[in-house]
């Protein structure tokens, strides 16, 4: 496959490695990007990952809590100008209130009854797209639910009540002191916002995920030039390493890095007056995962001037 200019530019701008070793690892791999992205990850030359590069879509993420269980949704925007107008605030705080009752998923919450009207909410957000003149949308949400305890709320620079850029829900699930749960809860919450684990075990890492690490470690240590037994105990090494930066209850927990956040759940446990158990928790950080198109303001001006 031809690797063009287009394609070691993108690569450029995911991995921030130099232009010859984009090209490079282009060609190593056929012109695919994510393998060429492992292949310089693997060479030392860039930690990026696949997520890198990715712009964010604007609006708001809004949270809604009733005790024994919390909803996080995400509305889009096409401008952060939008984002901070009253009128659009009120329709994602809404959207997060009227969804709390329903399952949570998508497709409840966008056929929810908007409040003070007949219409549902995808209805609702449509027909703000006419008064507001932007675009916007119901892009996804997430509910939790325990059967004795609590699910506790984060918003992260919050503008206003509820709403944010990012928006954390955490669930534990005890029979002790419900005051005591949601502080800690929060605390986790804010914890999890800070760094963003991939899952709450090593068990629930995705695979795909986990194998394409190791693909990398394994490439790494064969690097060194070290015997077959000692690379499998490099990598295992490096392995057990990722777990505990991705994995919640493995991570040192921020408020007090000195124990896992598993740990400190076994502390806090004196203040519950109960045992207890972070049944899950969902961070939704504004954008992630959404490109957007961009373009070169130079070379539409300088492609413009050659039509005159």
């Amino acid at each position: 496959m031809t690797v063009t200019a287009a394609m070691v530019k993108e690569l450029r701008e995911k991995s921030g490695a130099g232009m010859m070793d984009c090209k490079t690892a282009l060609s190593e791999n056929a012109g695919d990007m994510e393998a060429a992205i492992d292949w310089l990850r693997a060479k030392g030359i860039s930690k990026a990952d696949k997520k890198s590069g990715r712009t964010a879509a604007e609006g708001l993420i809004g949270a809604a809590s009733g005790g024994t269980e919390a909803i996080v949704v995400e509305v889009n925007s096409e401008t952060d100008f939008v984002a901070r107008n009253d009128a659009f605030q009120a329709i994602v705080r809404n959207v997060a209130n009227v969804g709390l009752p329903t399952d949570g998923s998508l497709e409840a919450v966008a056929g929810a009854t908007y409040p003070g009207s007949s219409k549902t909410v995808a209805e609702t957000i449509t027909e703000a797209v006419g008064t507001i003149g932007e675009n916007m949308a119901l892009r996804r949400t997430a509910k939790l639910t325990v059967g004795d305890g609590v699910v506790a709320t984060y918003i992260h620079n919050q503008i206003s009540d509820g709403l944010g850029k990012m928006g954390v829900l955490v669930a534990l699930e005890s029979t002790g002191d419900k005051a005591a749960l949601l502080a800690f809860g929060r605390q986790v919450a804010m914890h999890v916002a800070a760094t963003n684990p991939l899952a709450l075990t090593s068990g629930e890492v995705d695979q795909a995920t986990a194998d394409r690490e190791k693909a990398i470690f394994v490439e790494q240590a064969r690097e060194s030039g070290k015997p077959e037994a000692i690379i499998e105990k490099m990598v295992e090494g490096r392995m057990r390493k990722f777990y505990e930066e991705v994995v919640l209850l493995s991570q040192a927990f921020v408020i007090n890095p000195d124990l896992t956040v598993e740990k400190a759940l076994k502390e806090a446990e004196k203040d519950f007056g109960a045992p207890a158990t972070i049944a899950g928790f969902v961070r939704f950080a504004l954008g992630e995962g959404v490109e957007r198109e961009t373009s070169d303001f130079a070379a539409e001006v300088a492609a413009y001037a050659g039509k005159k």
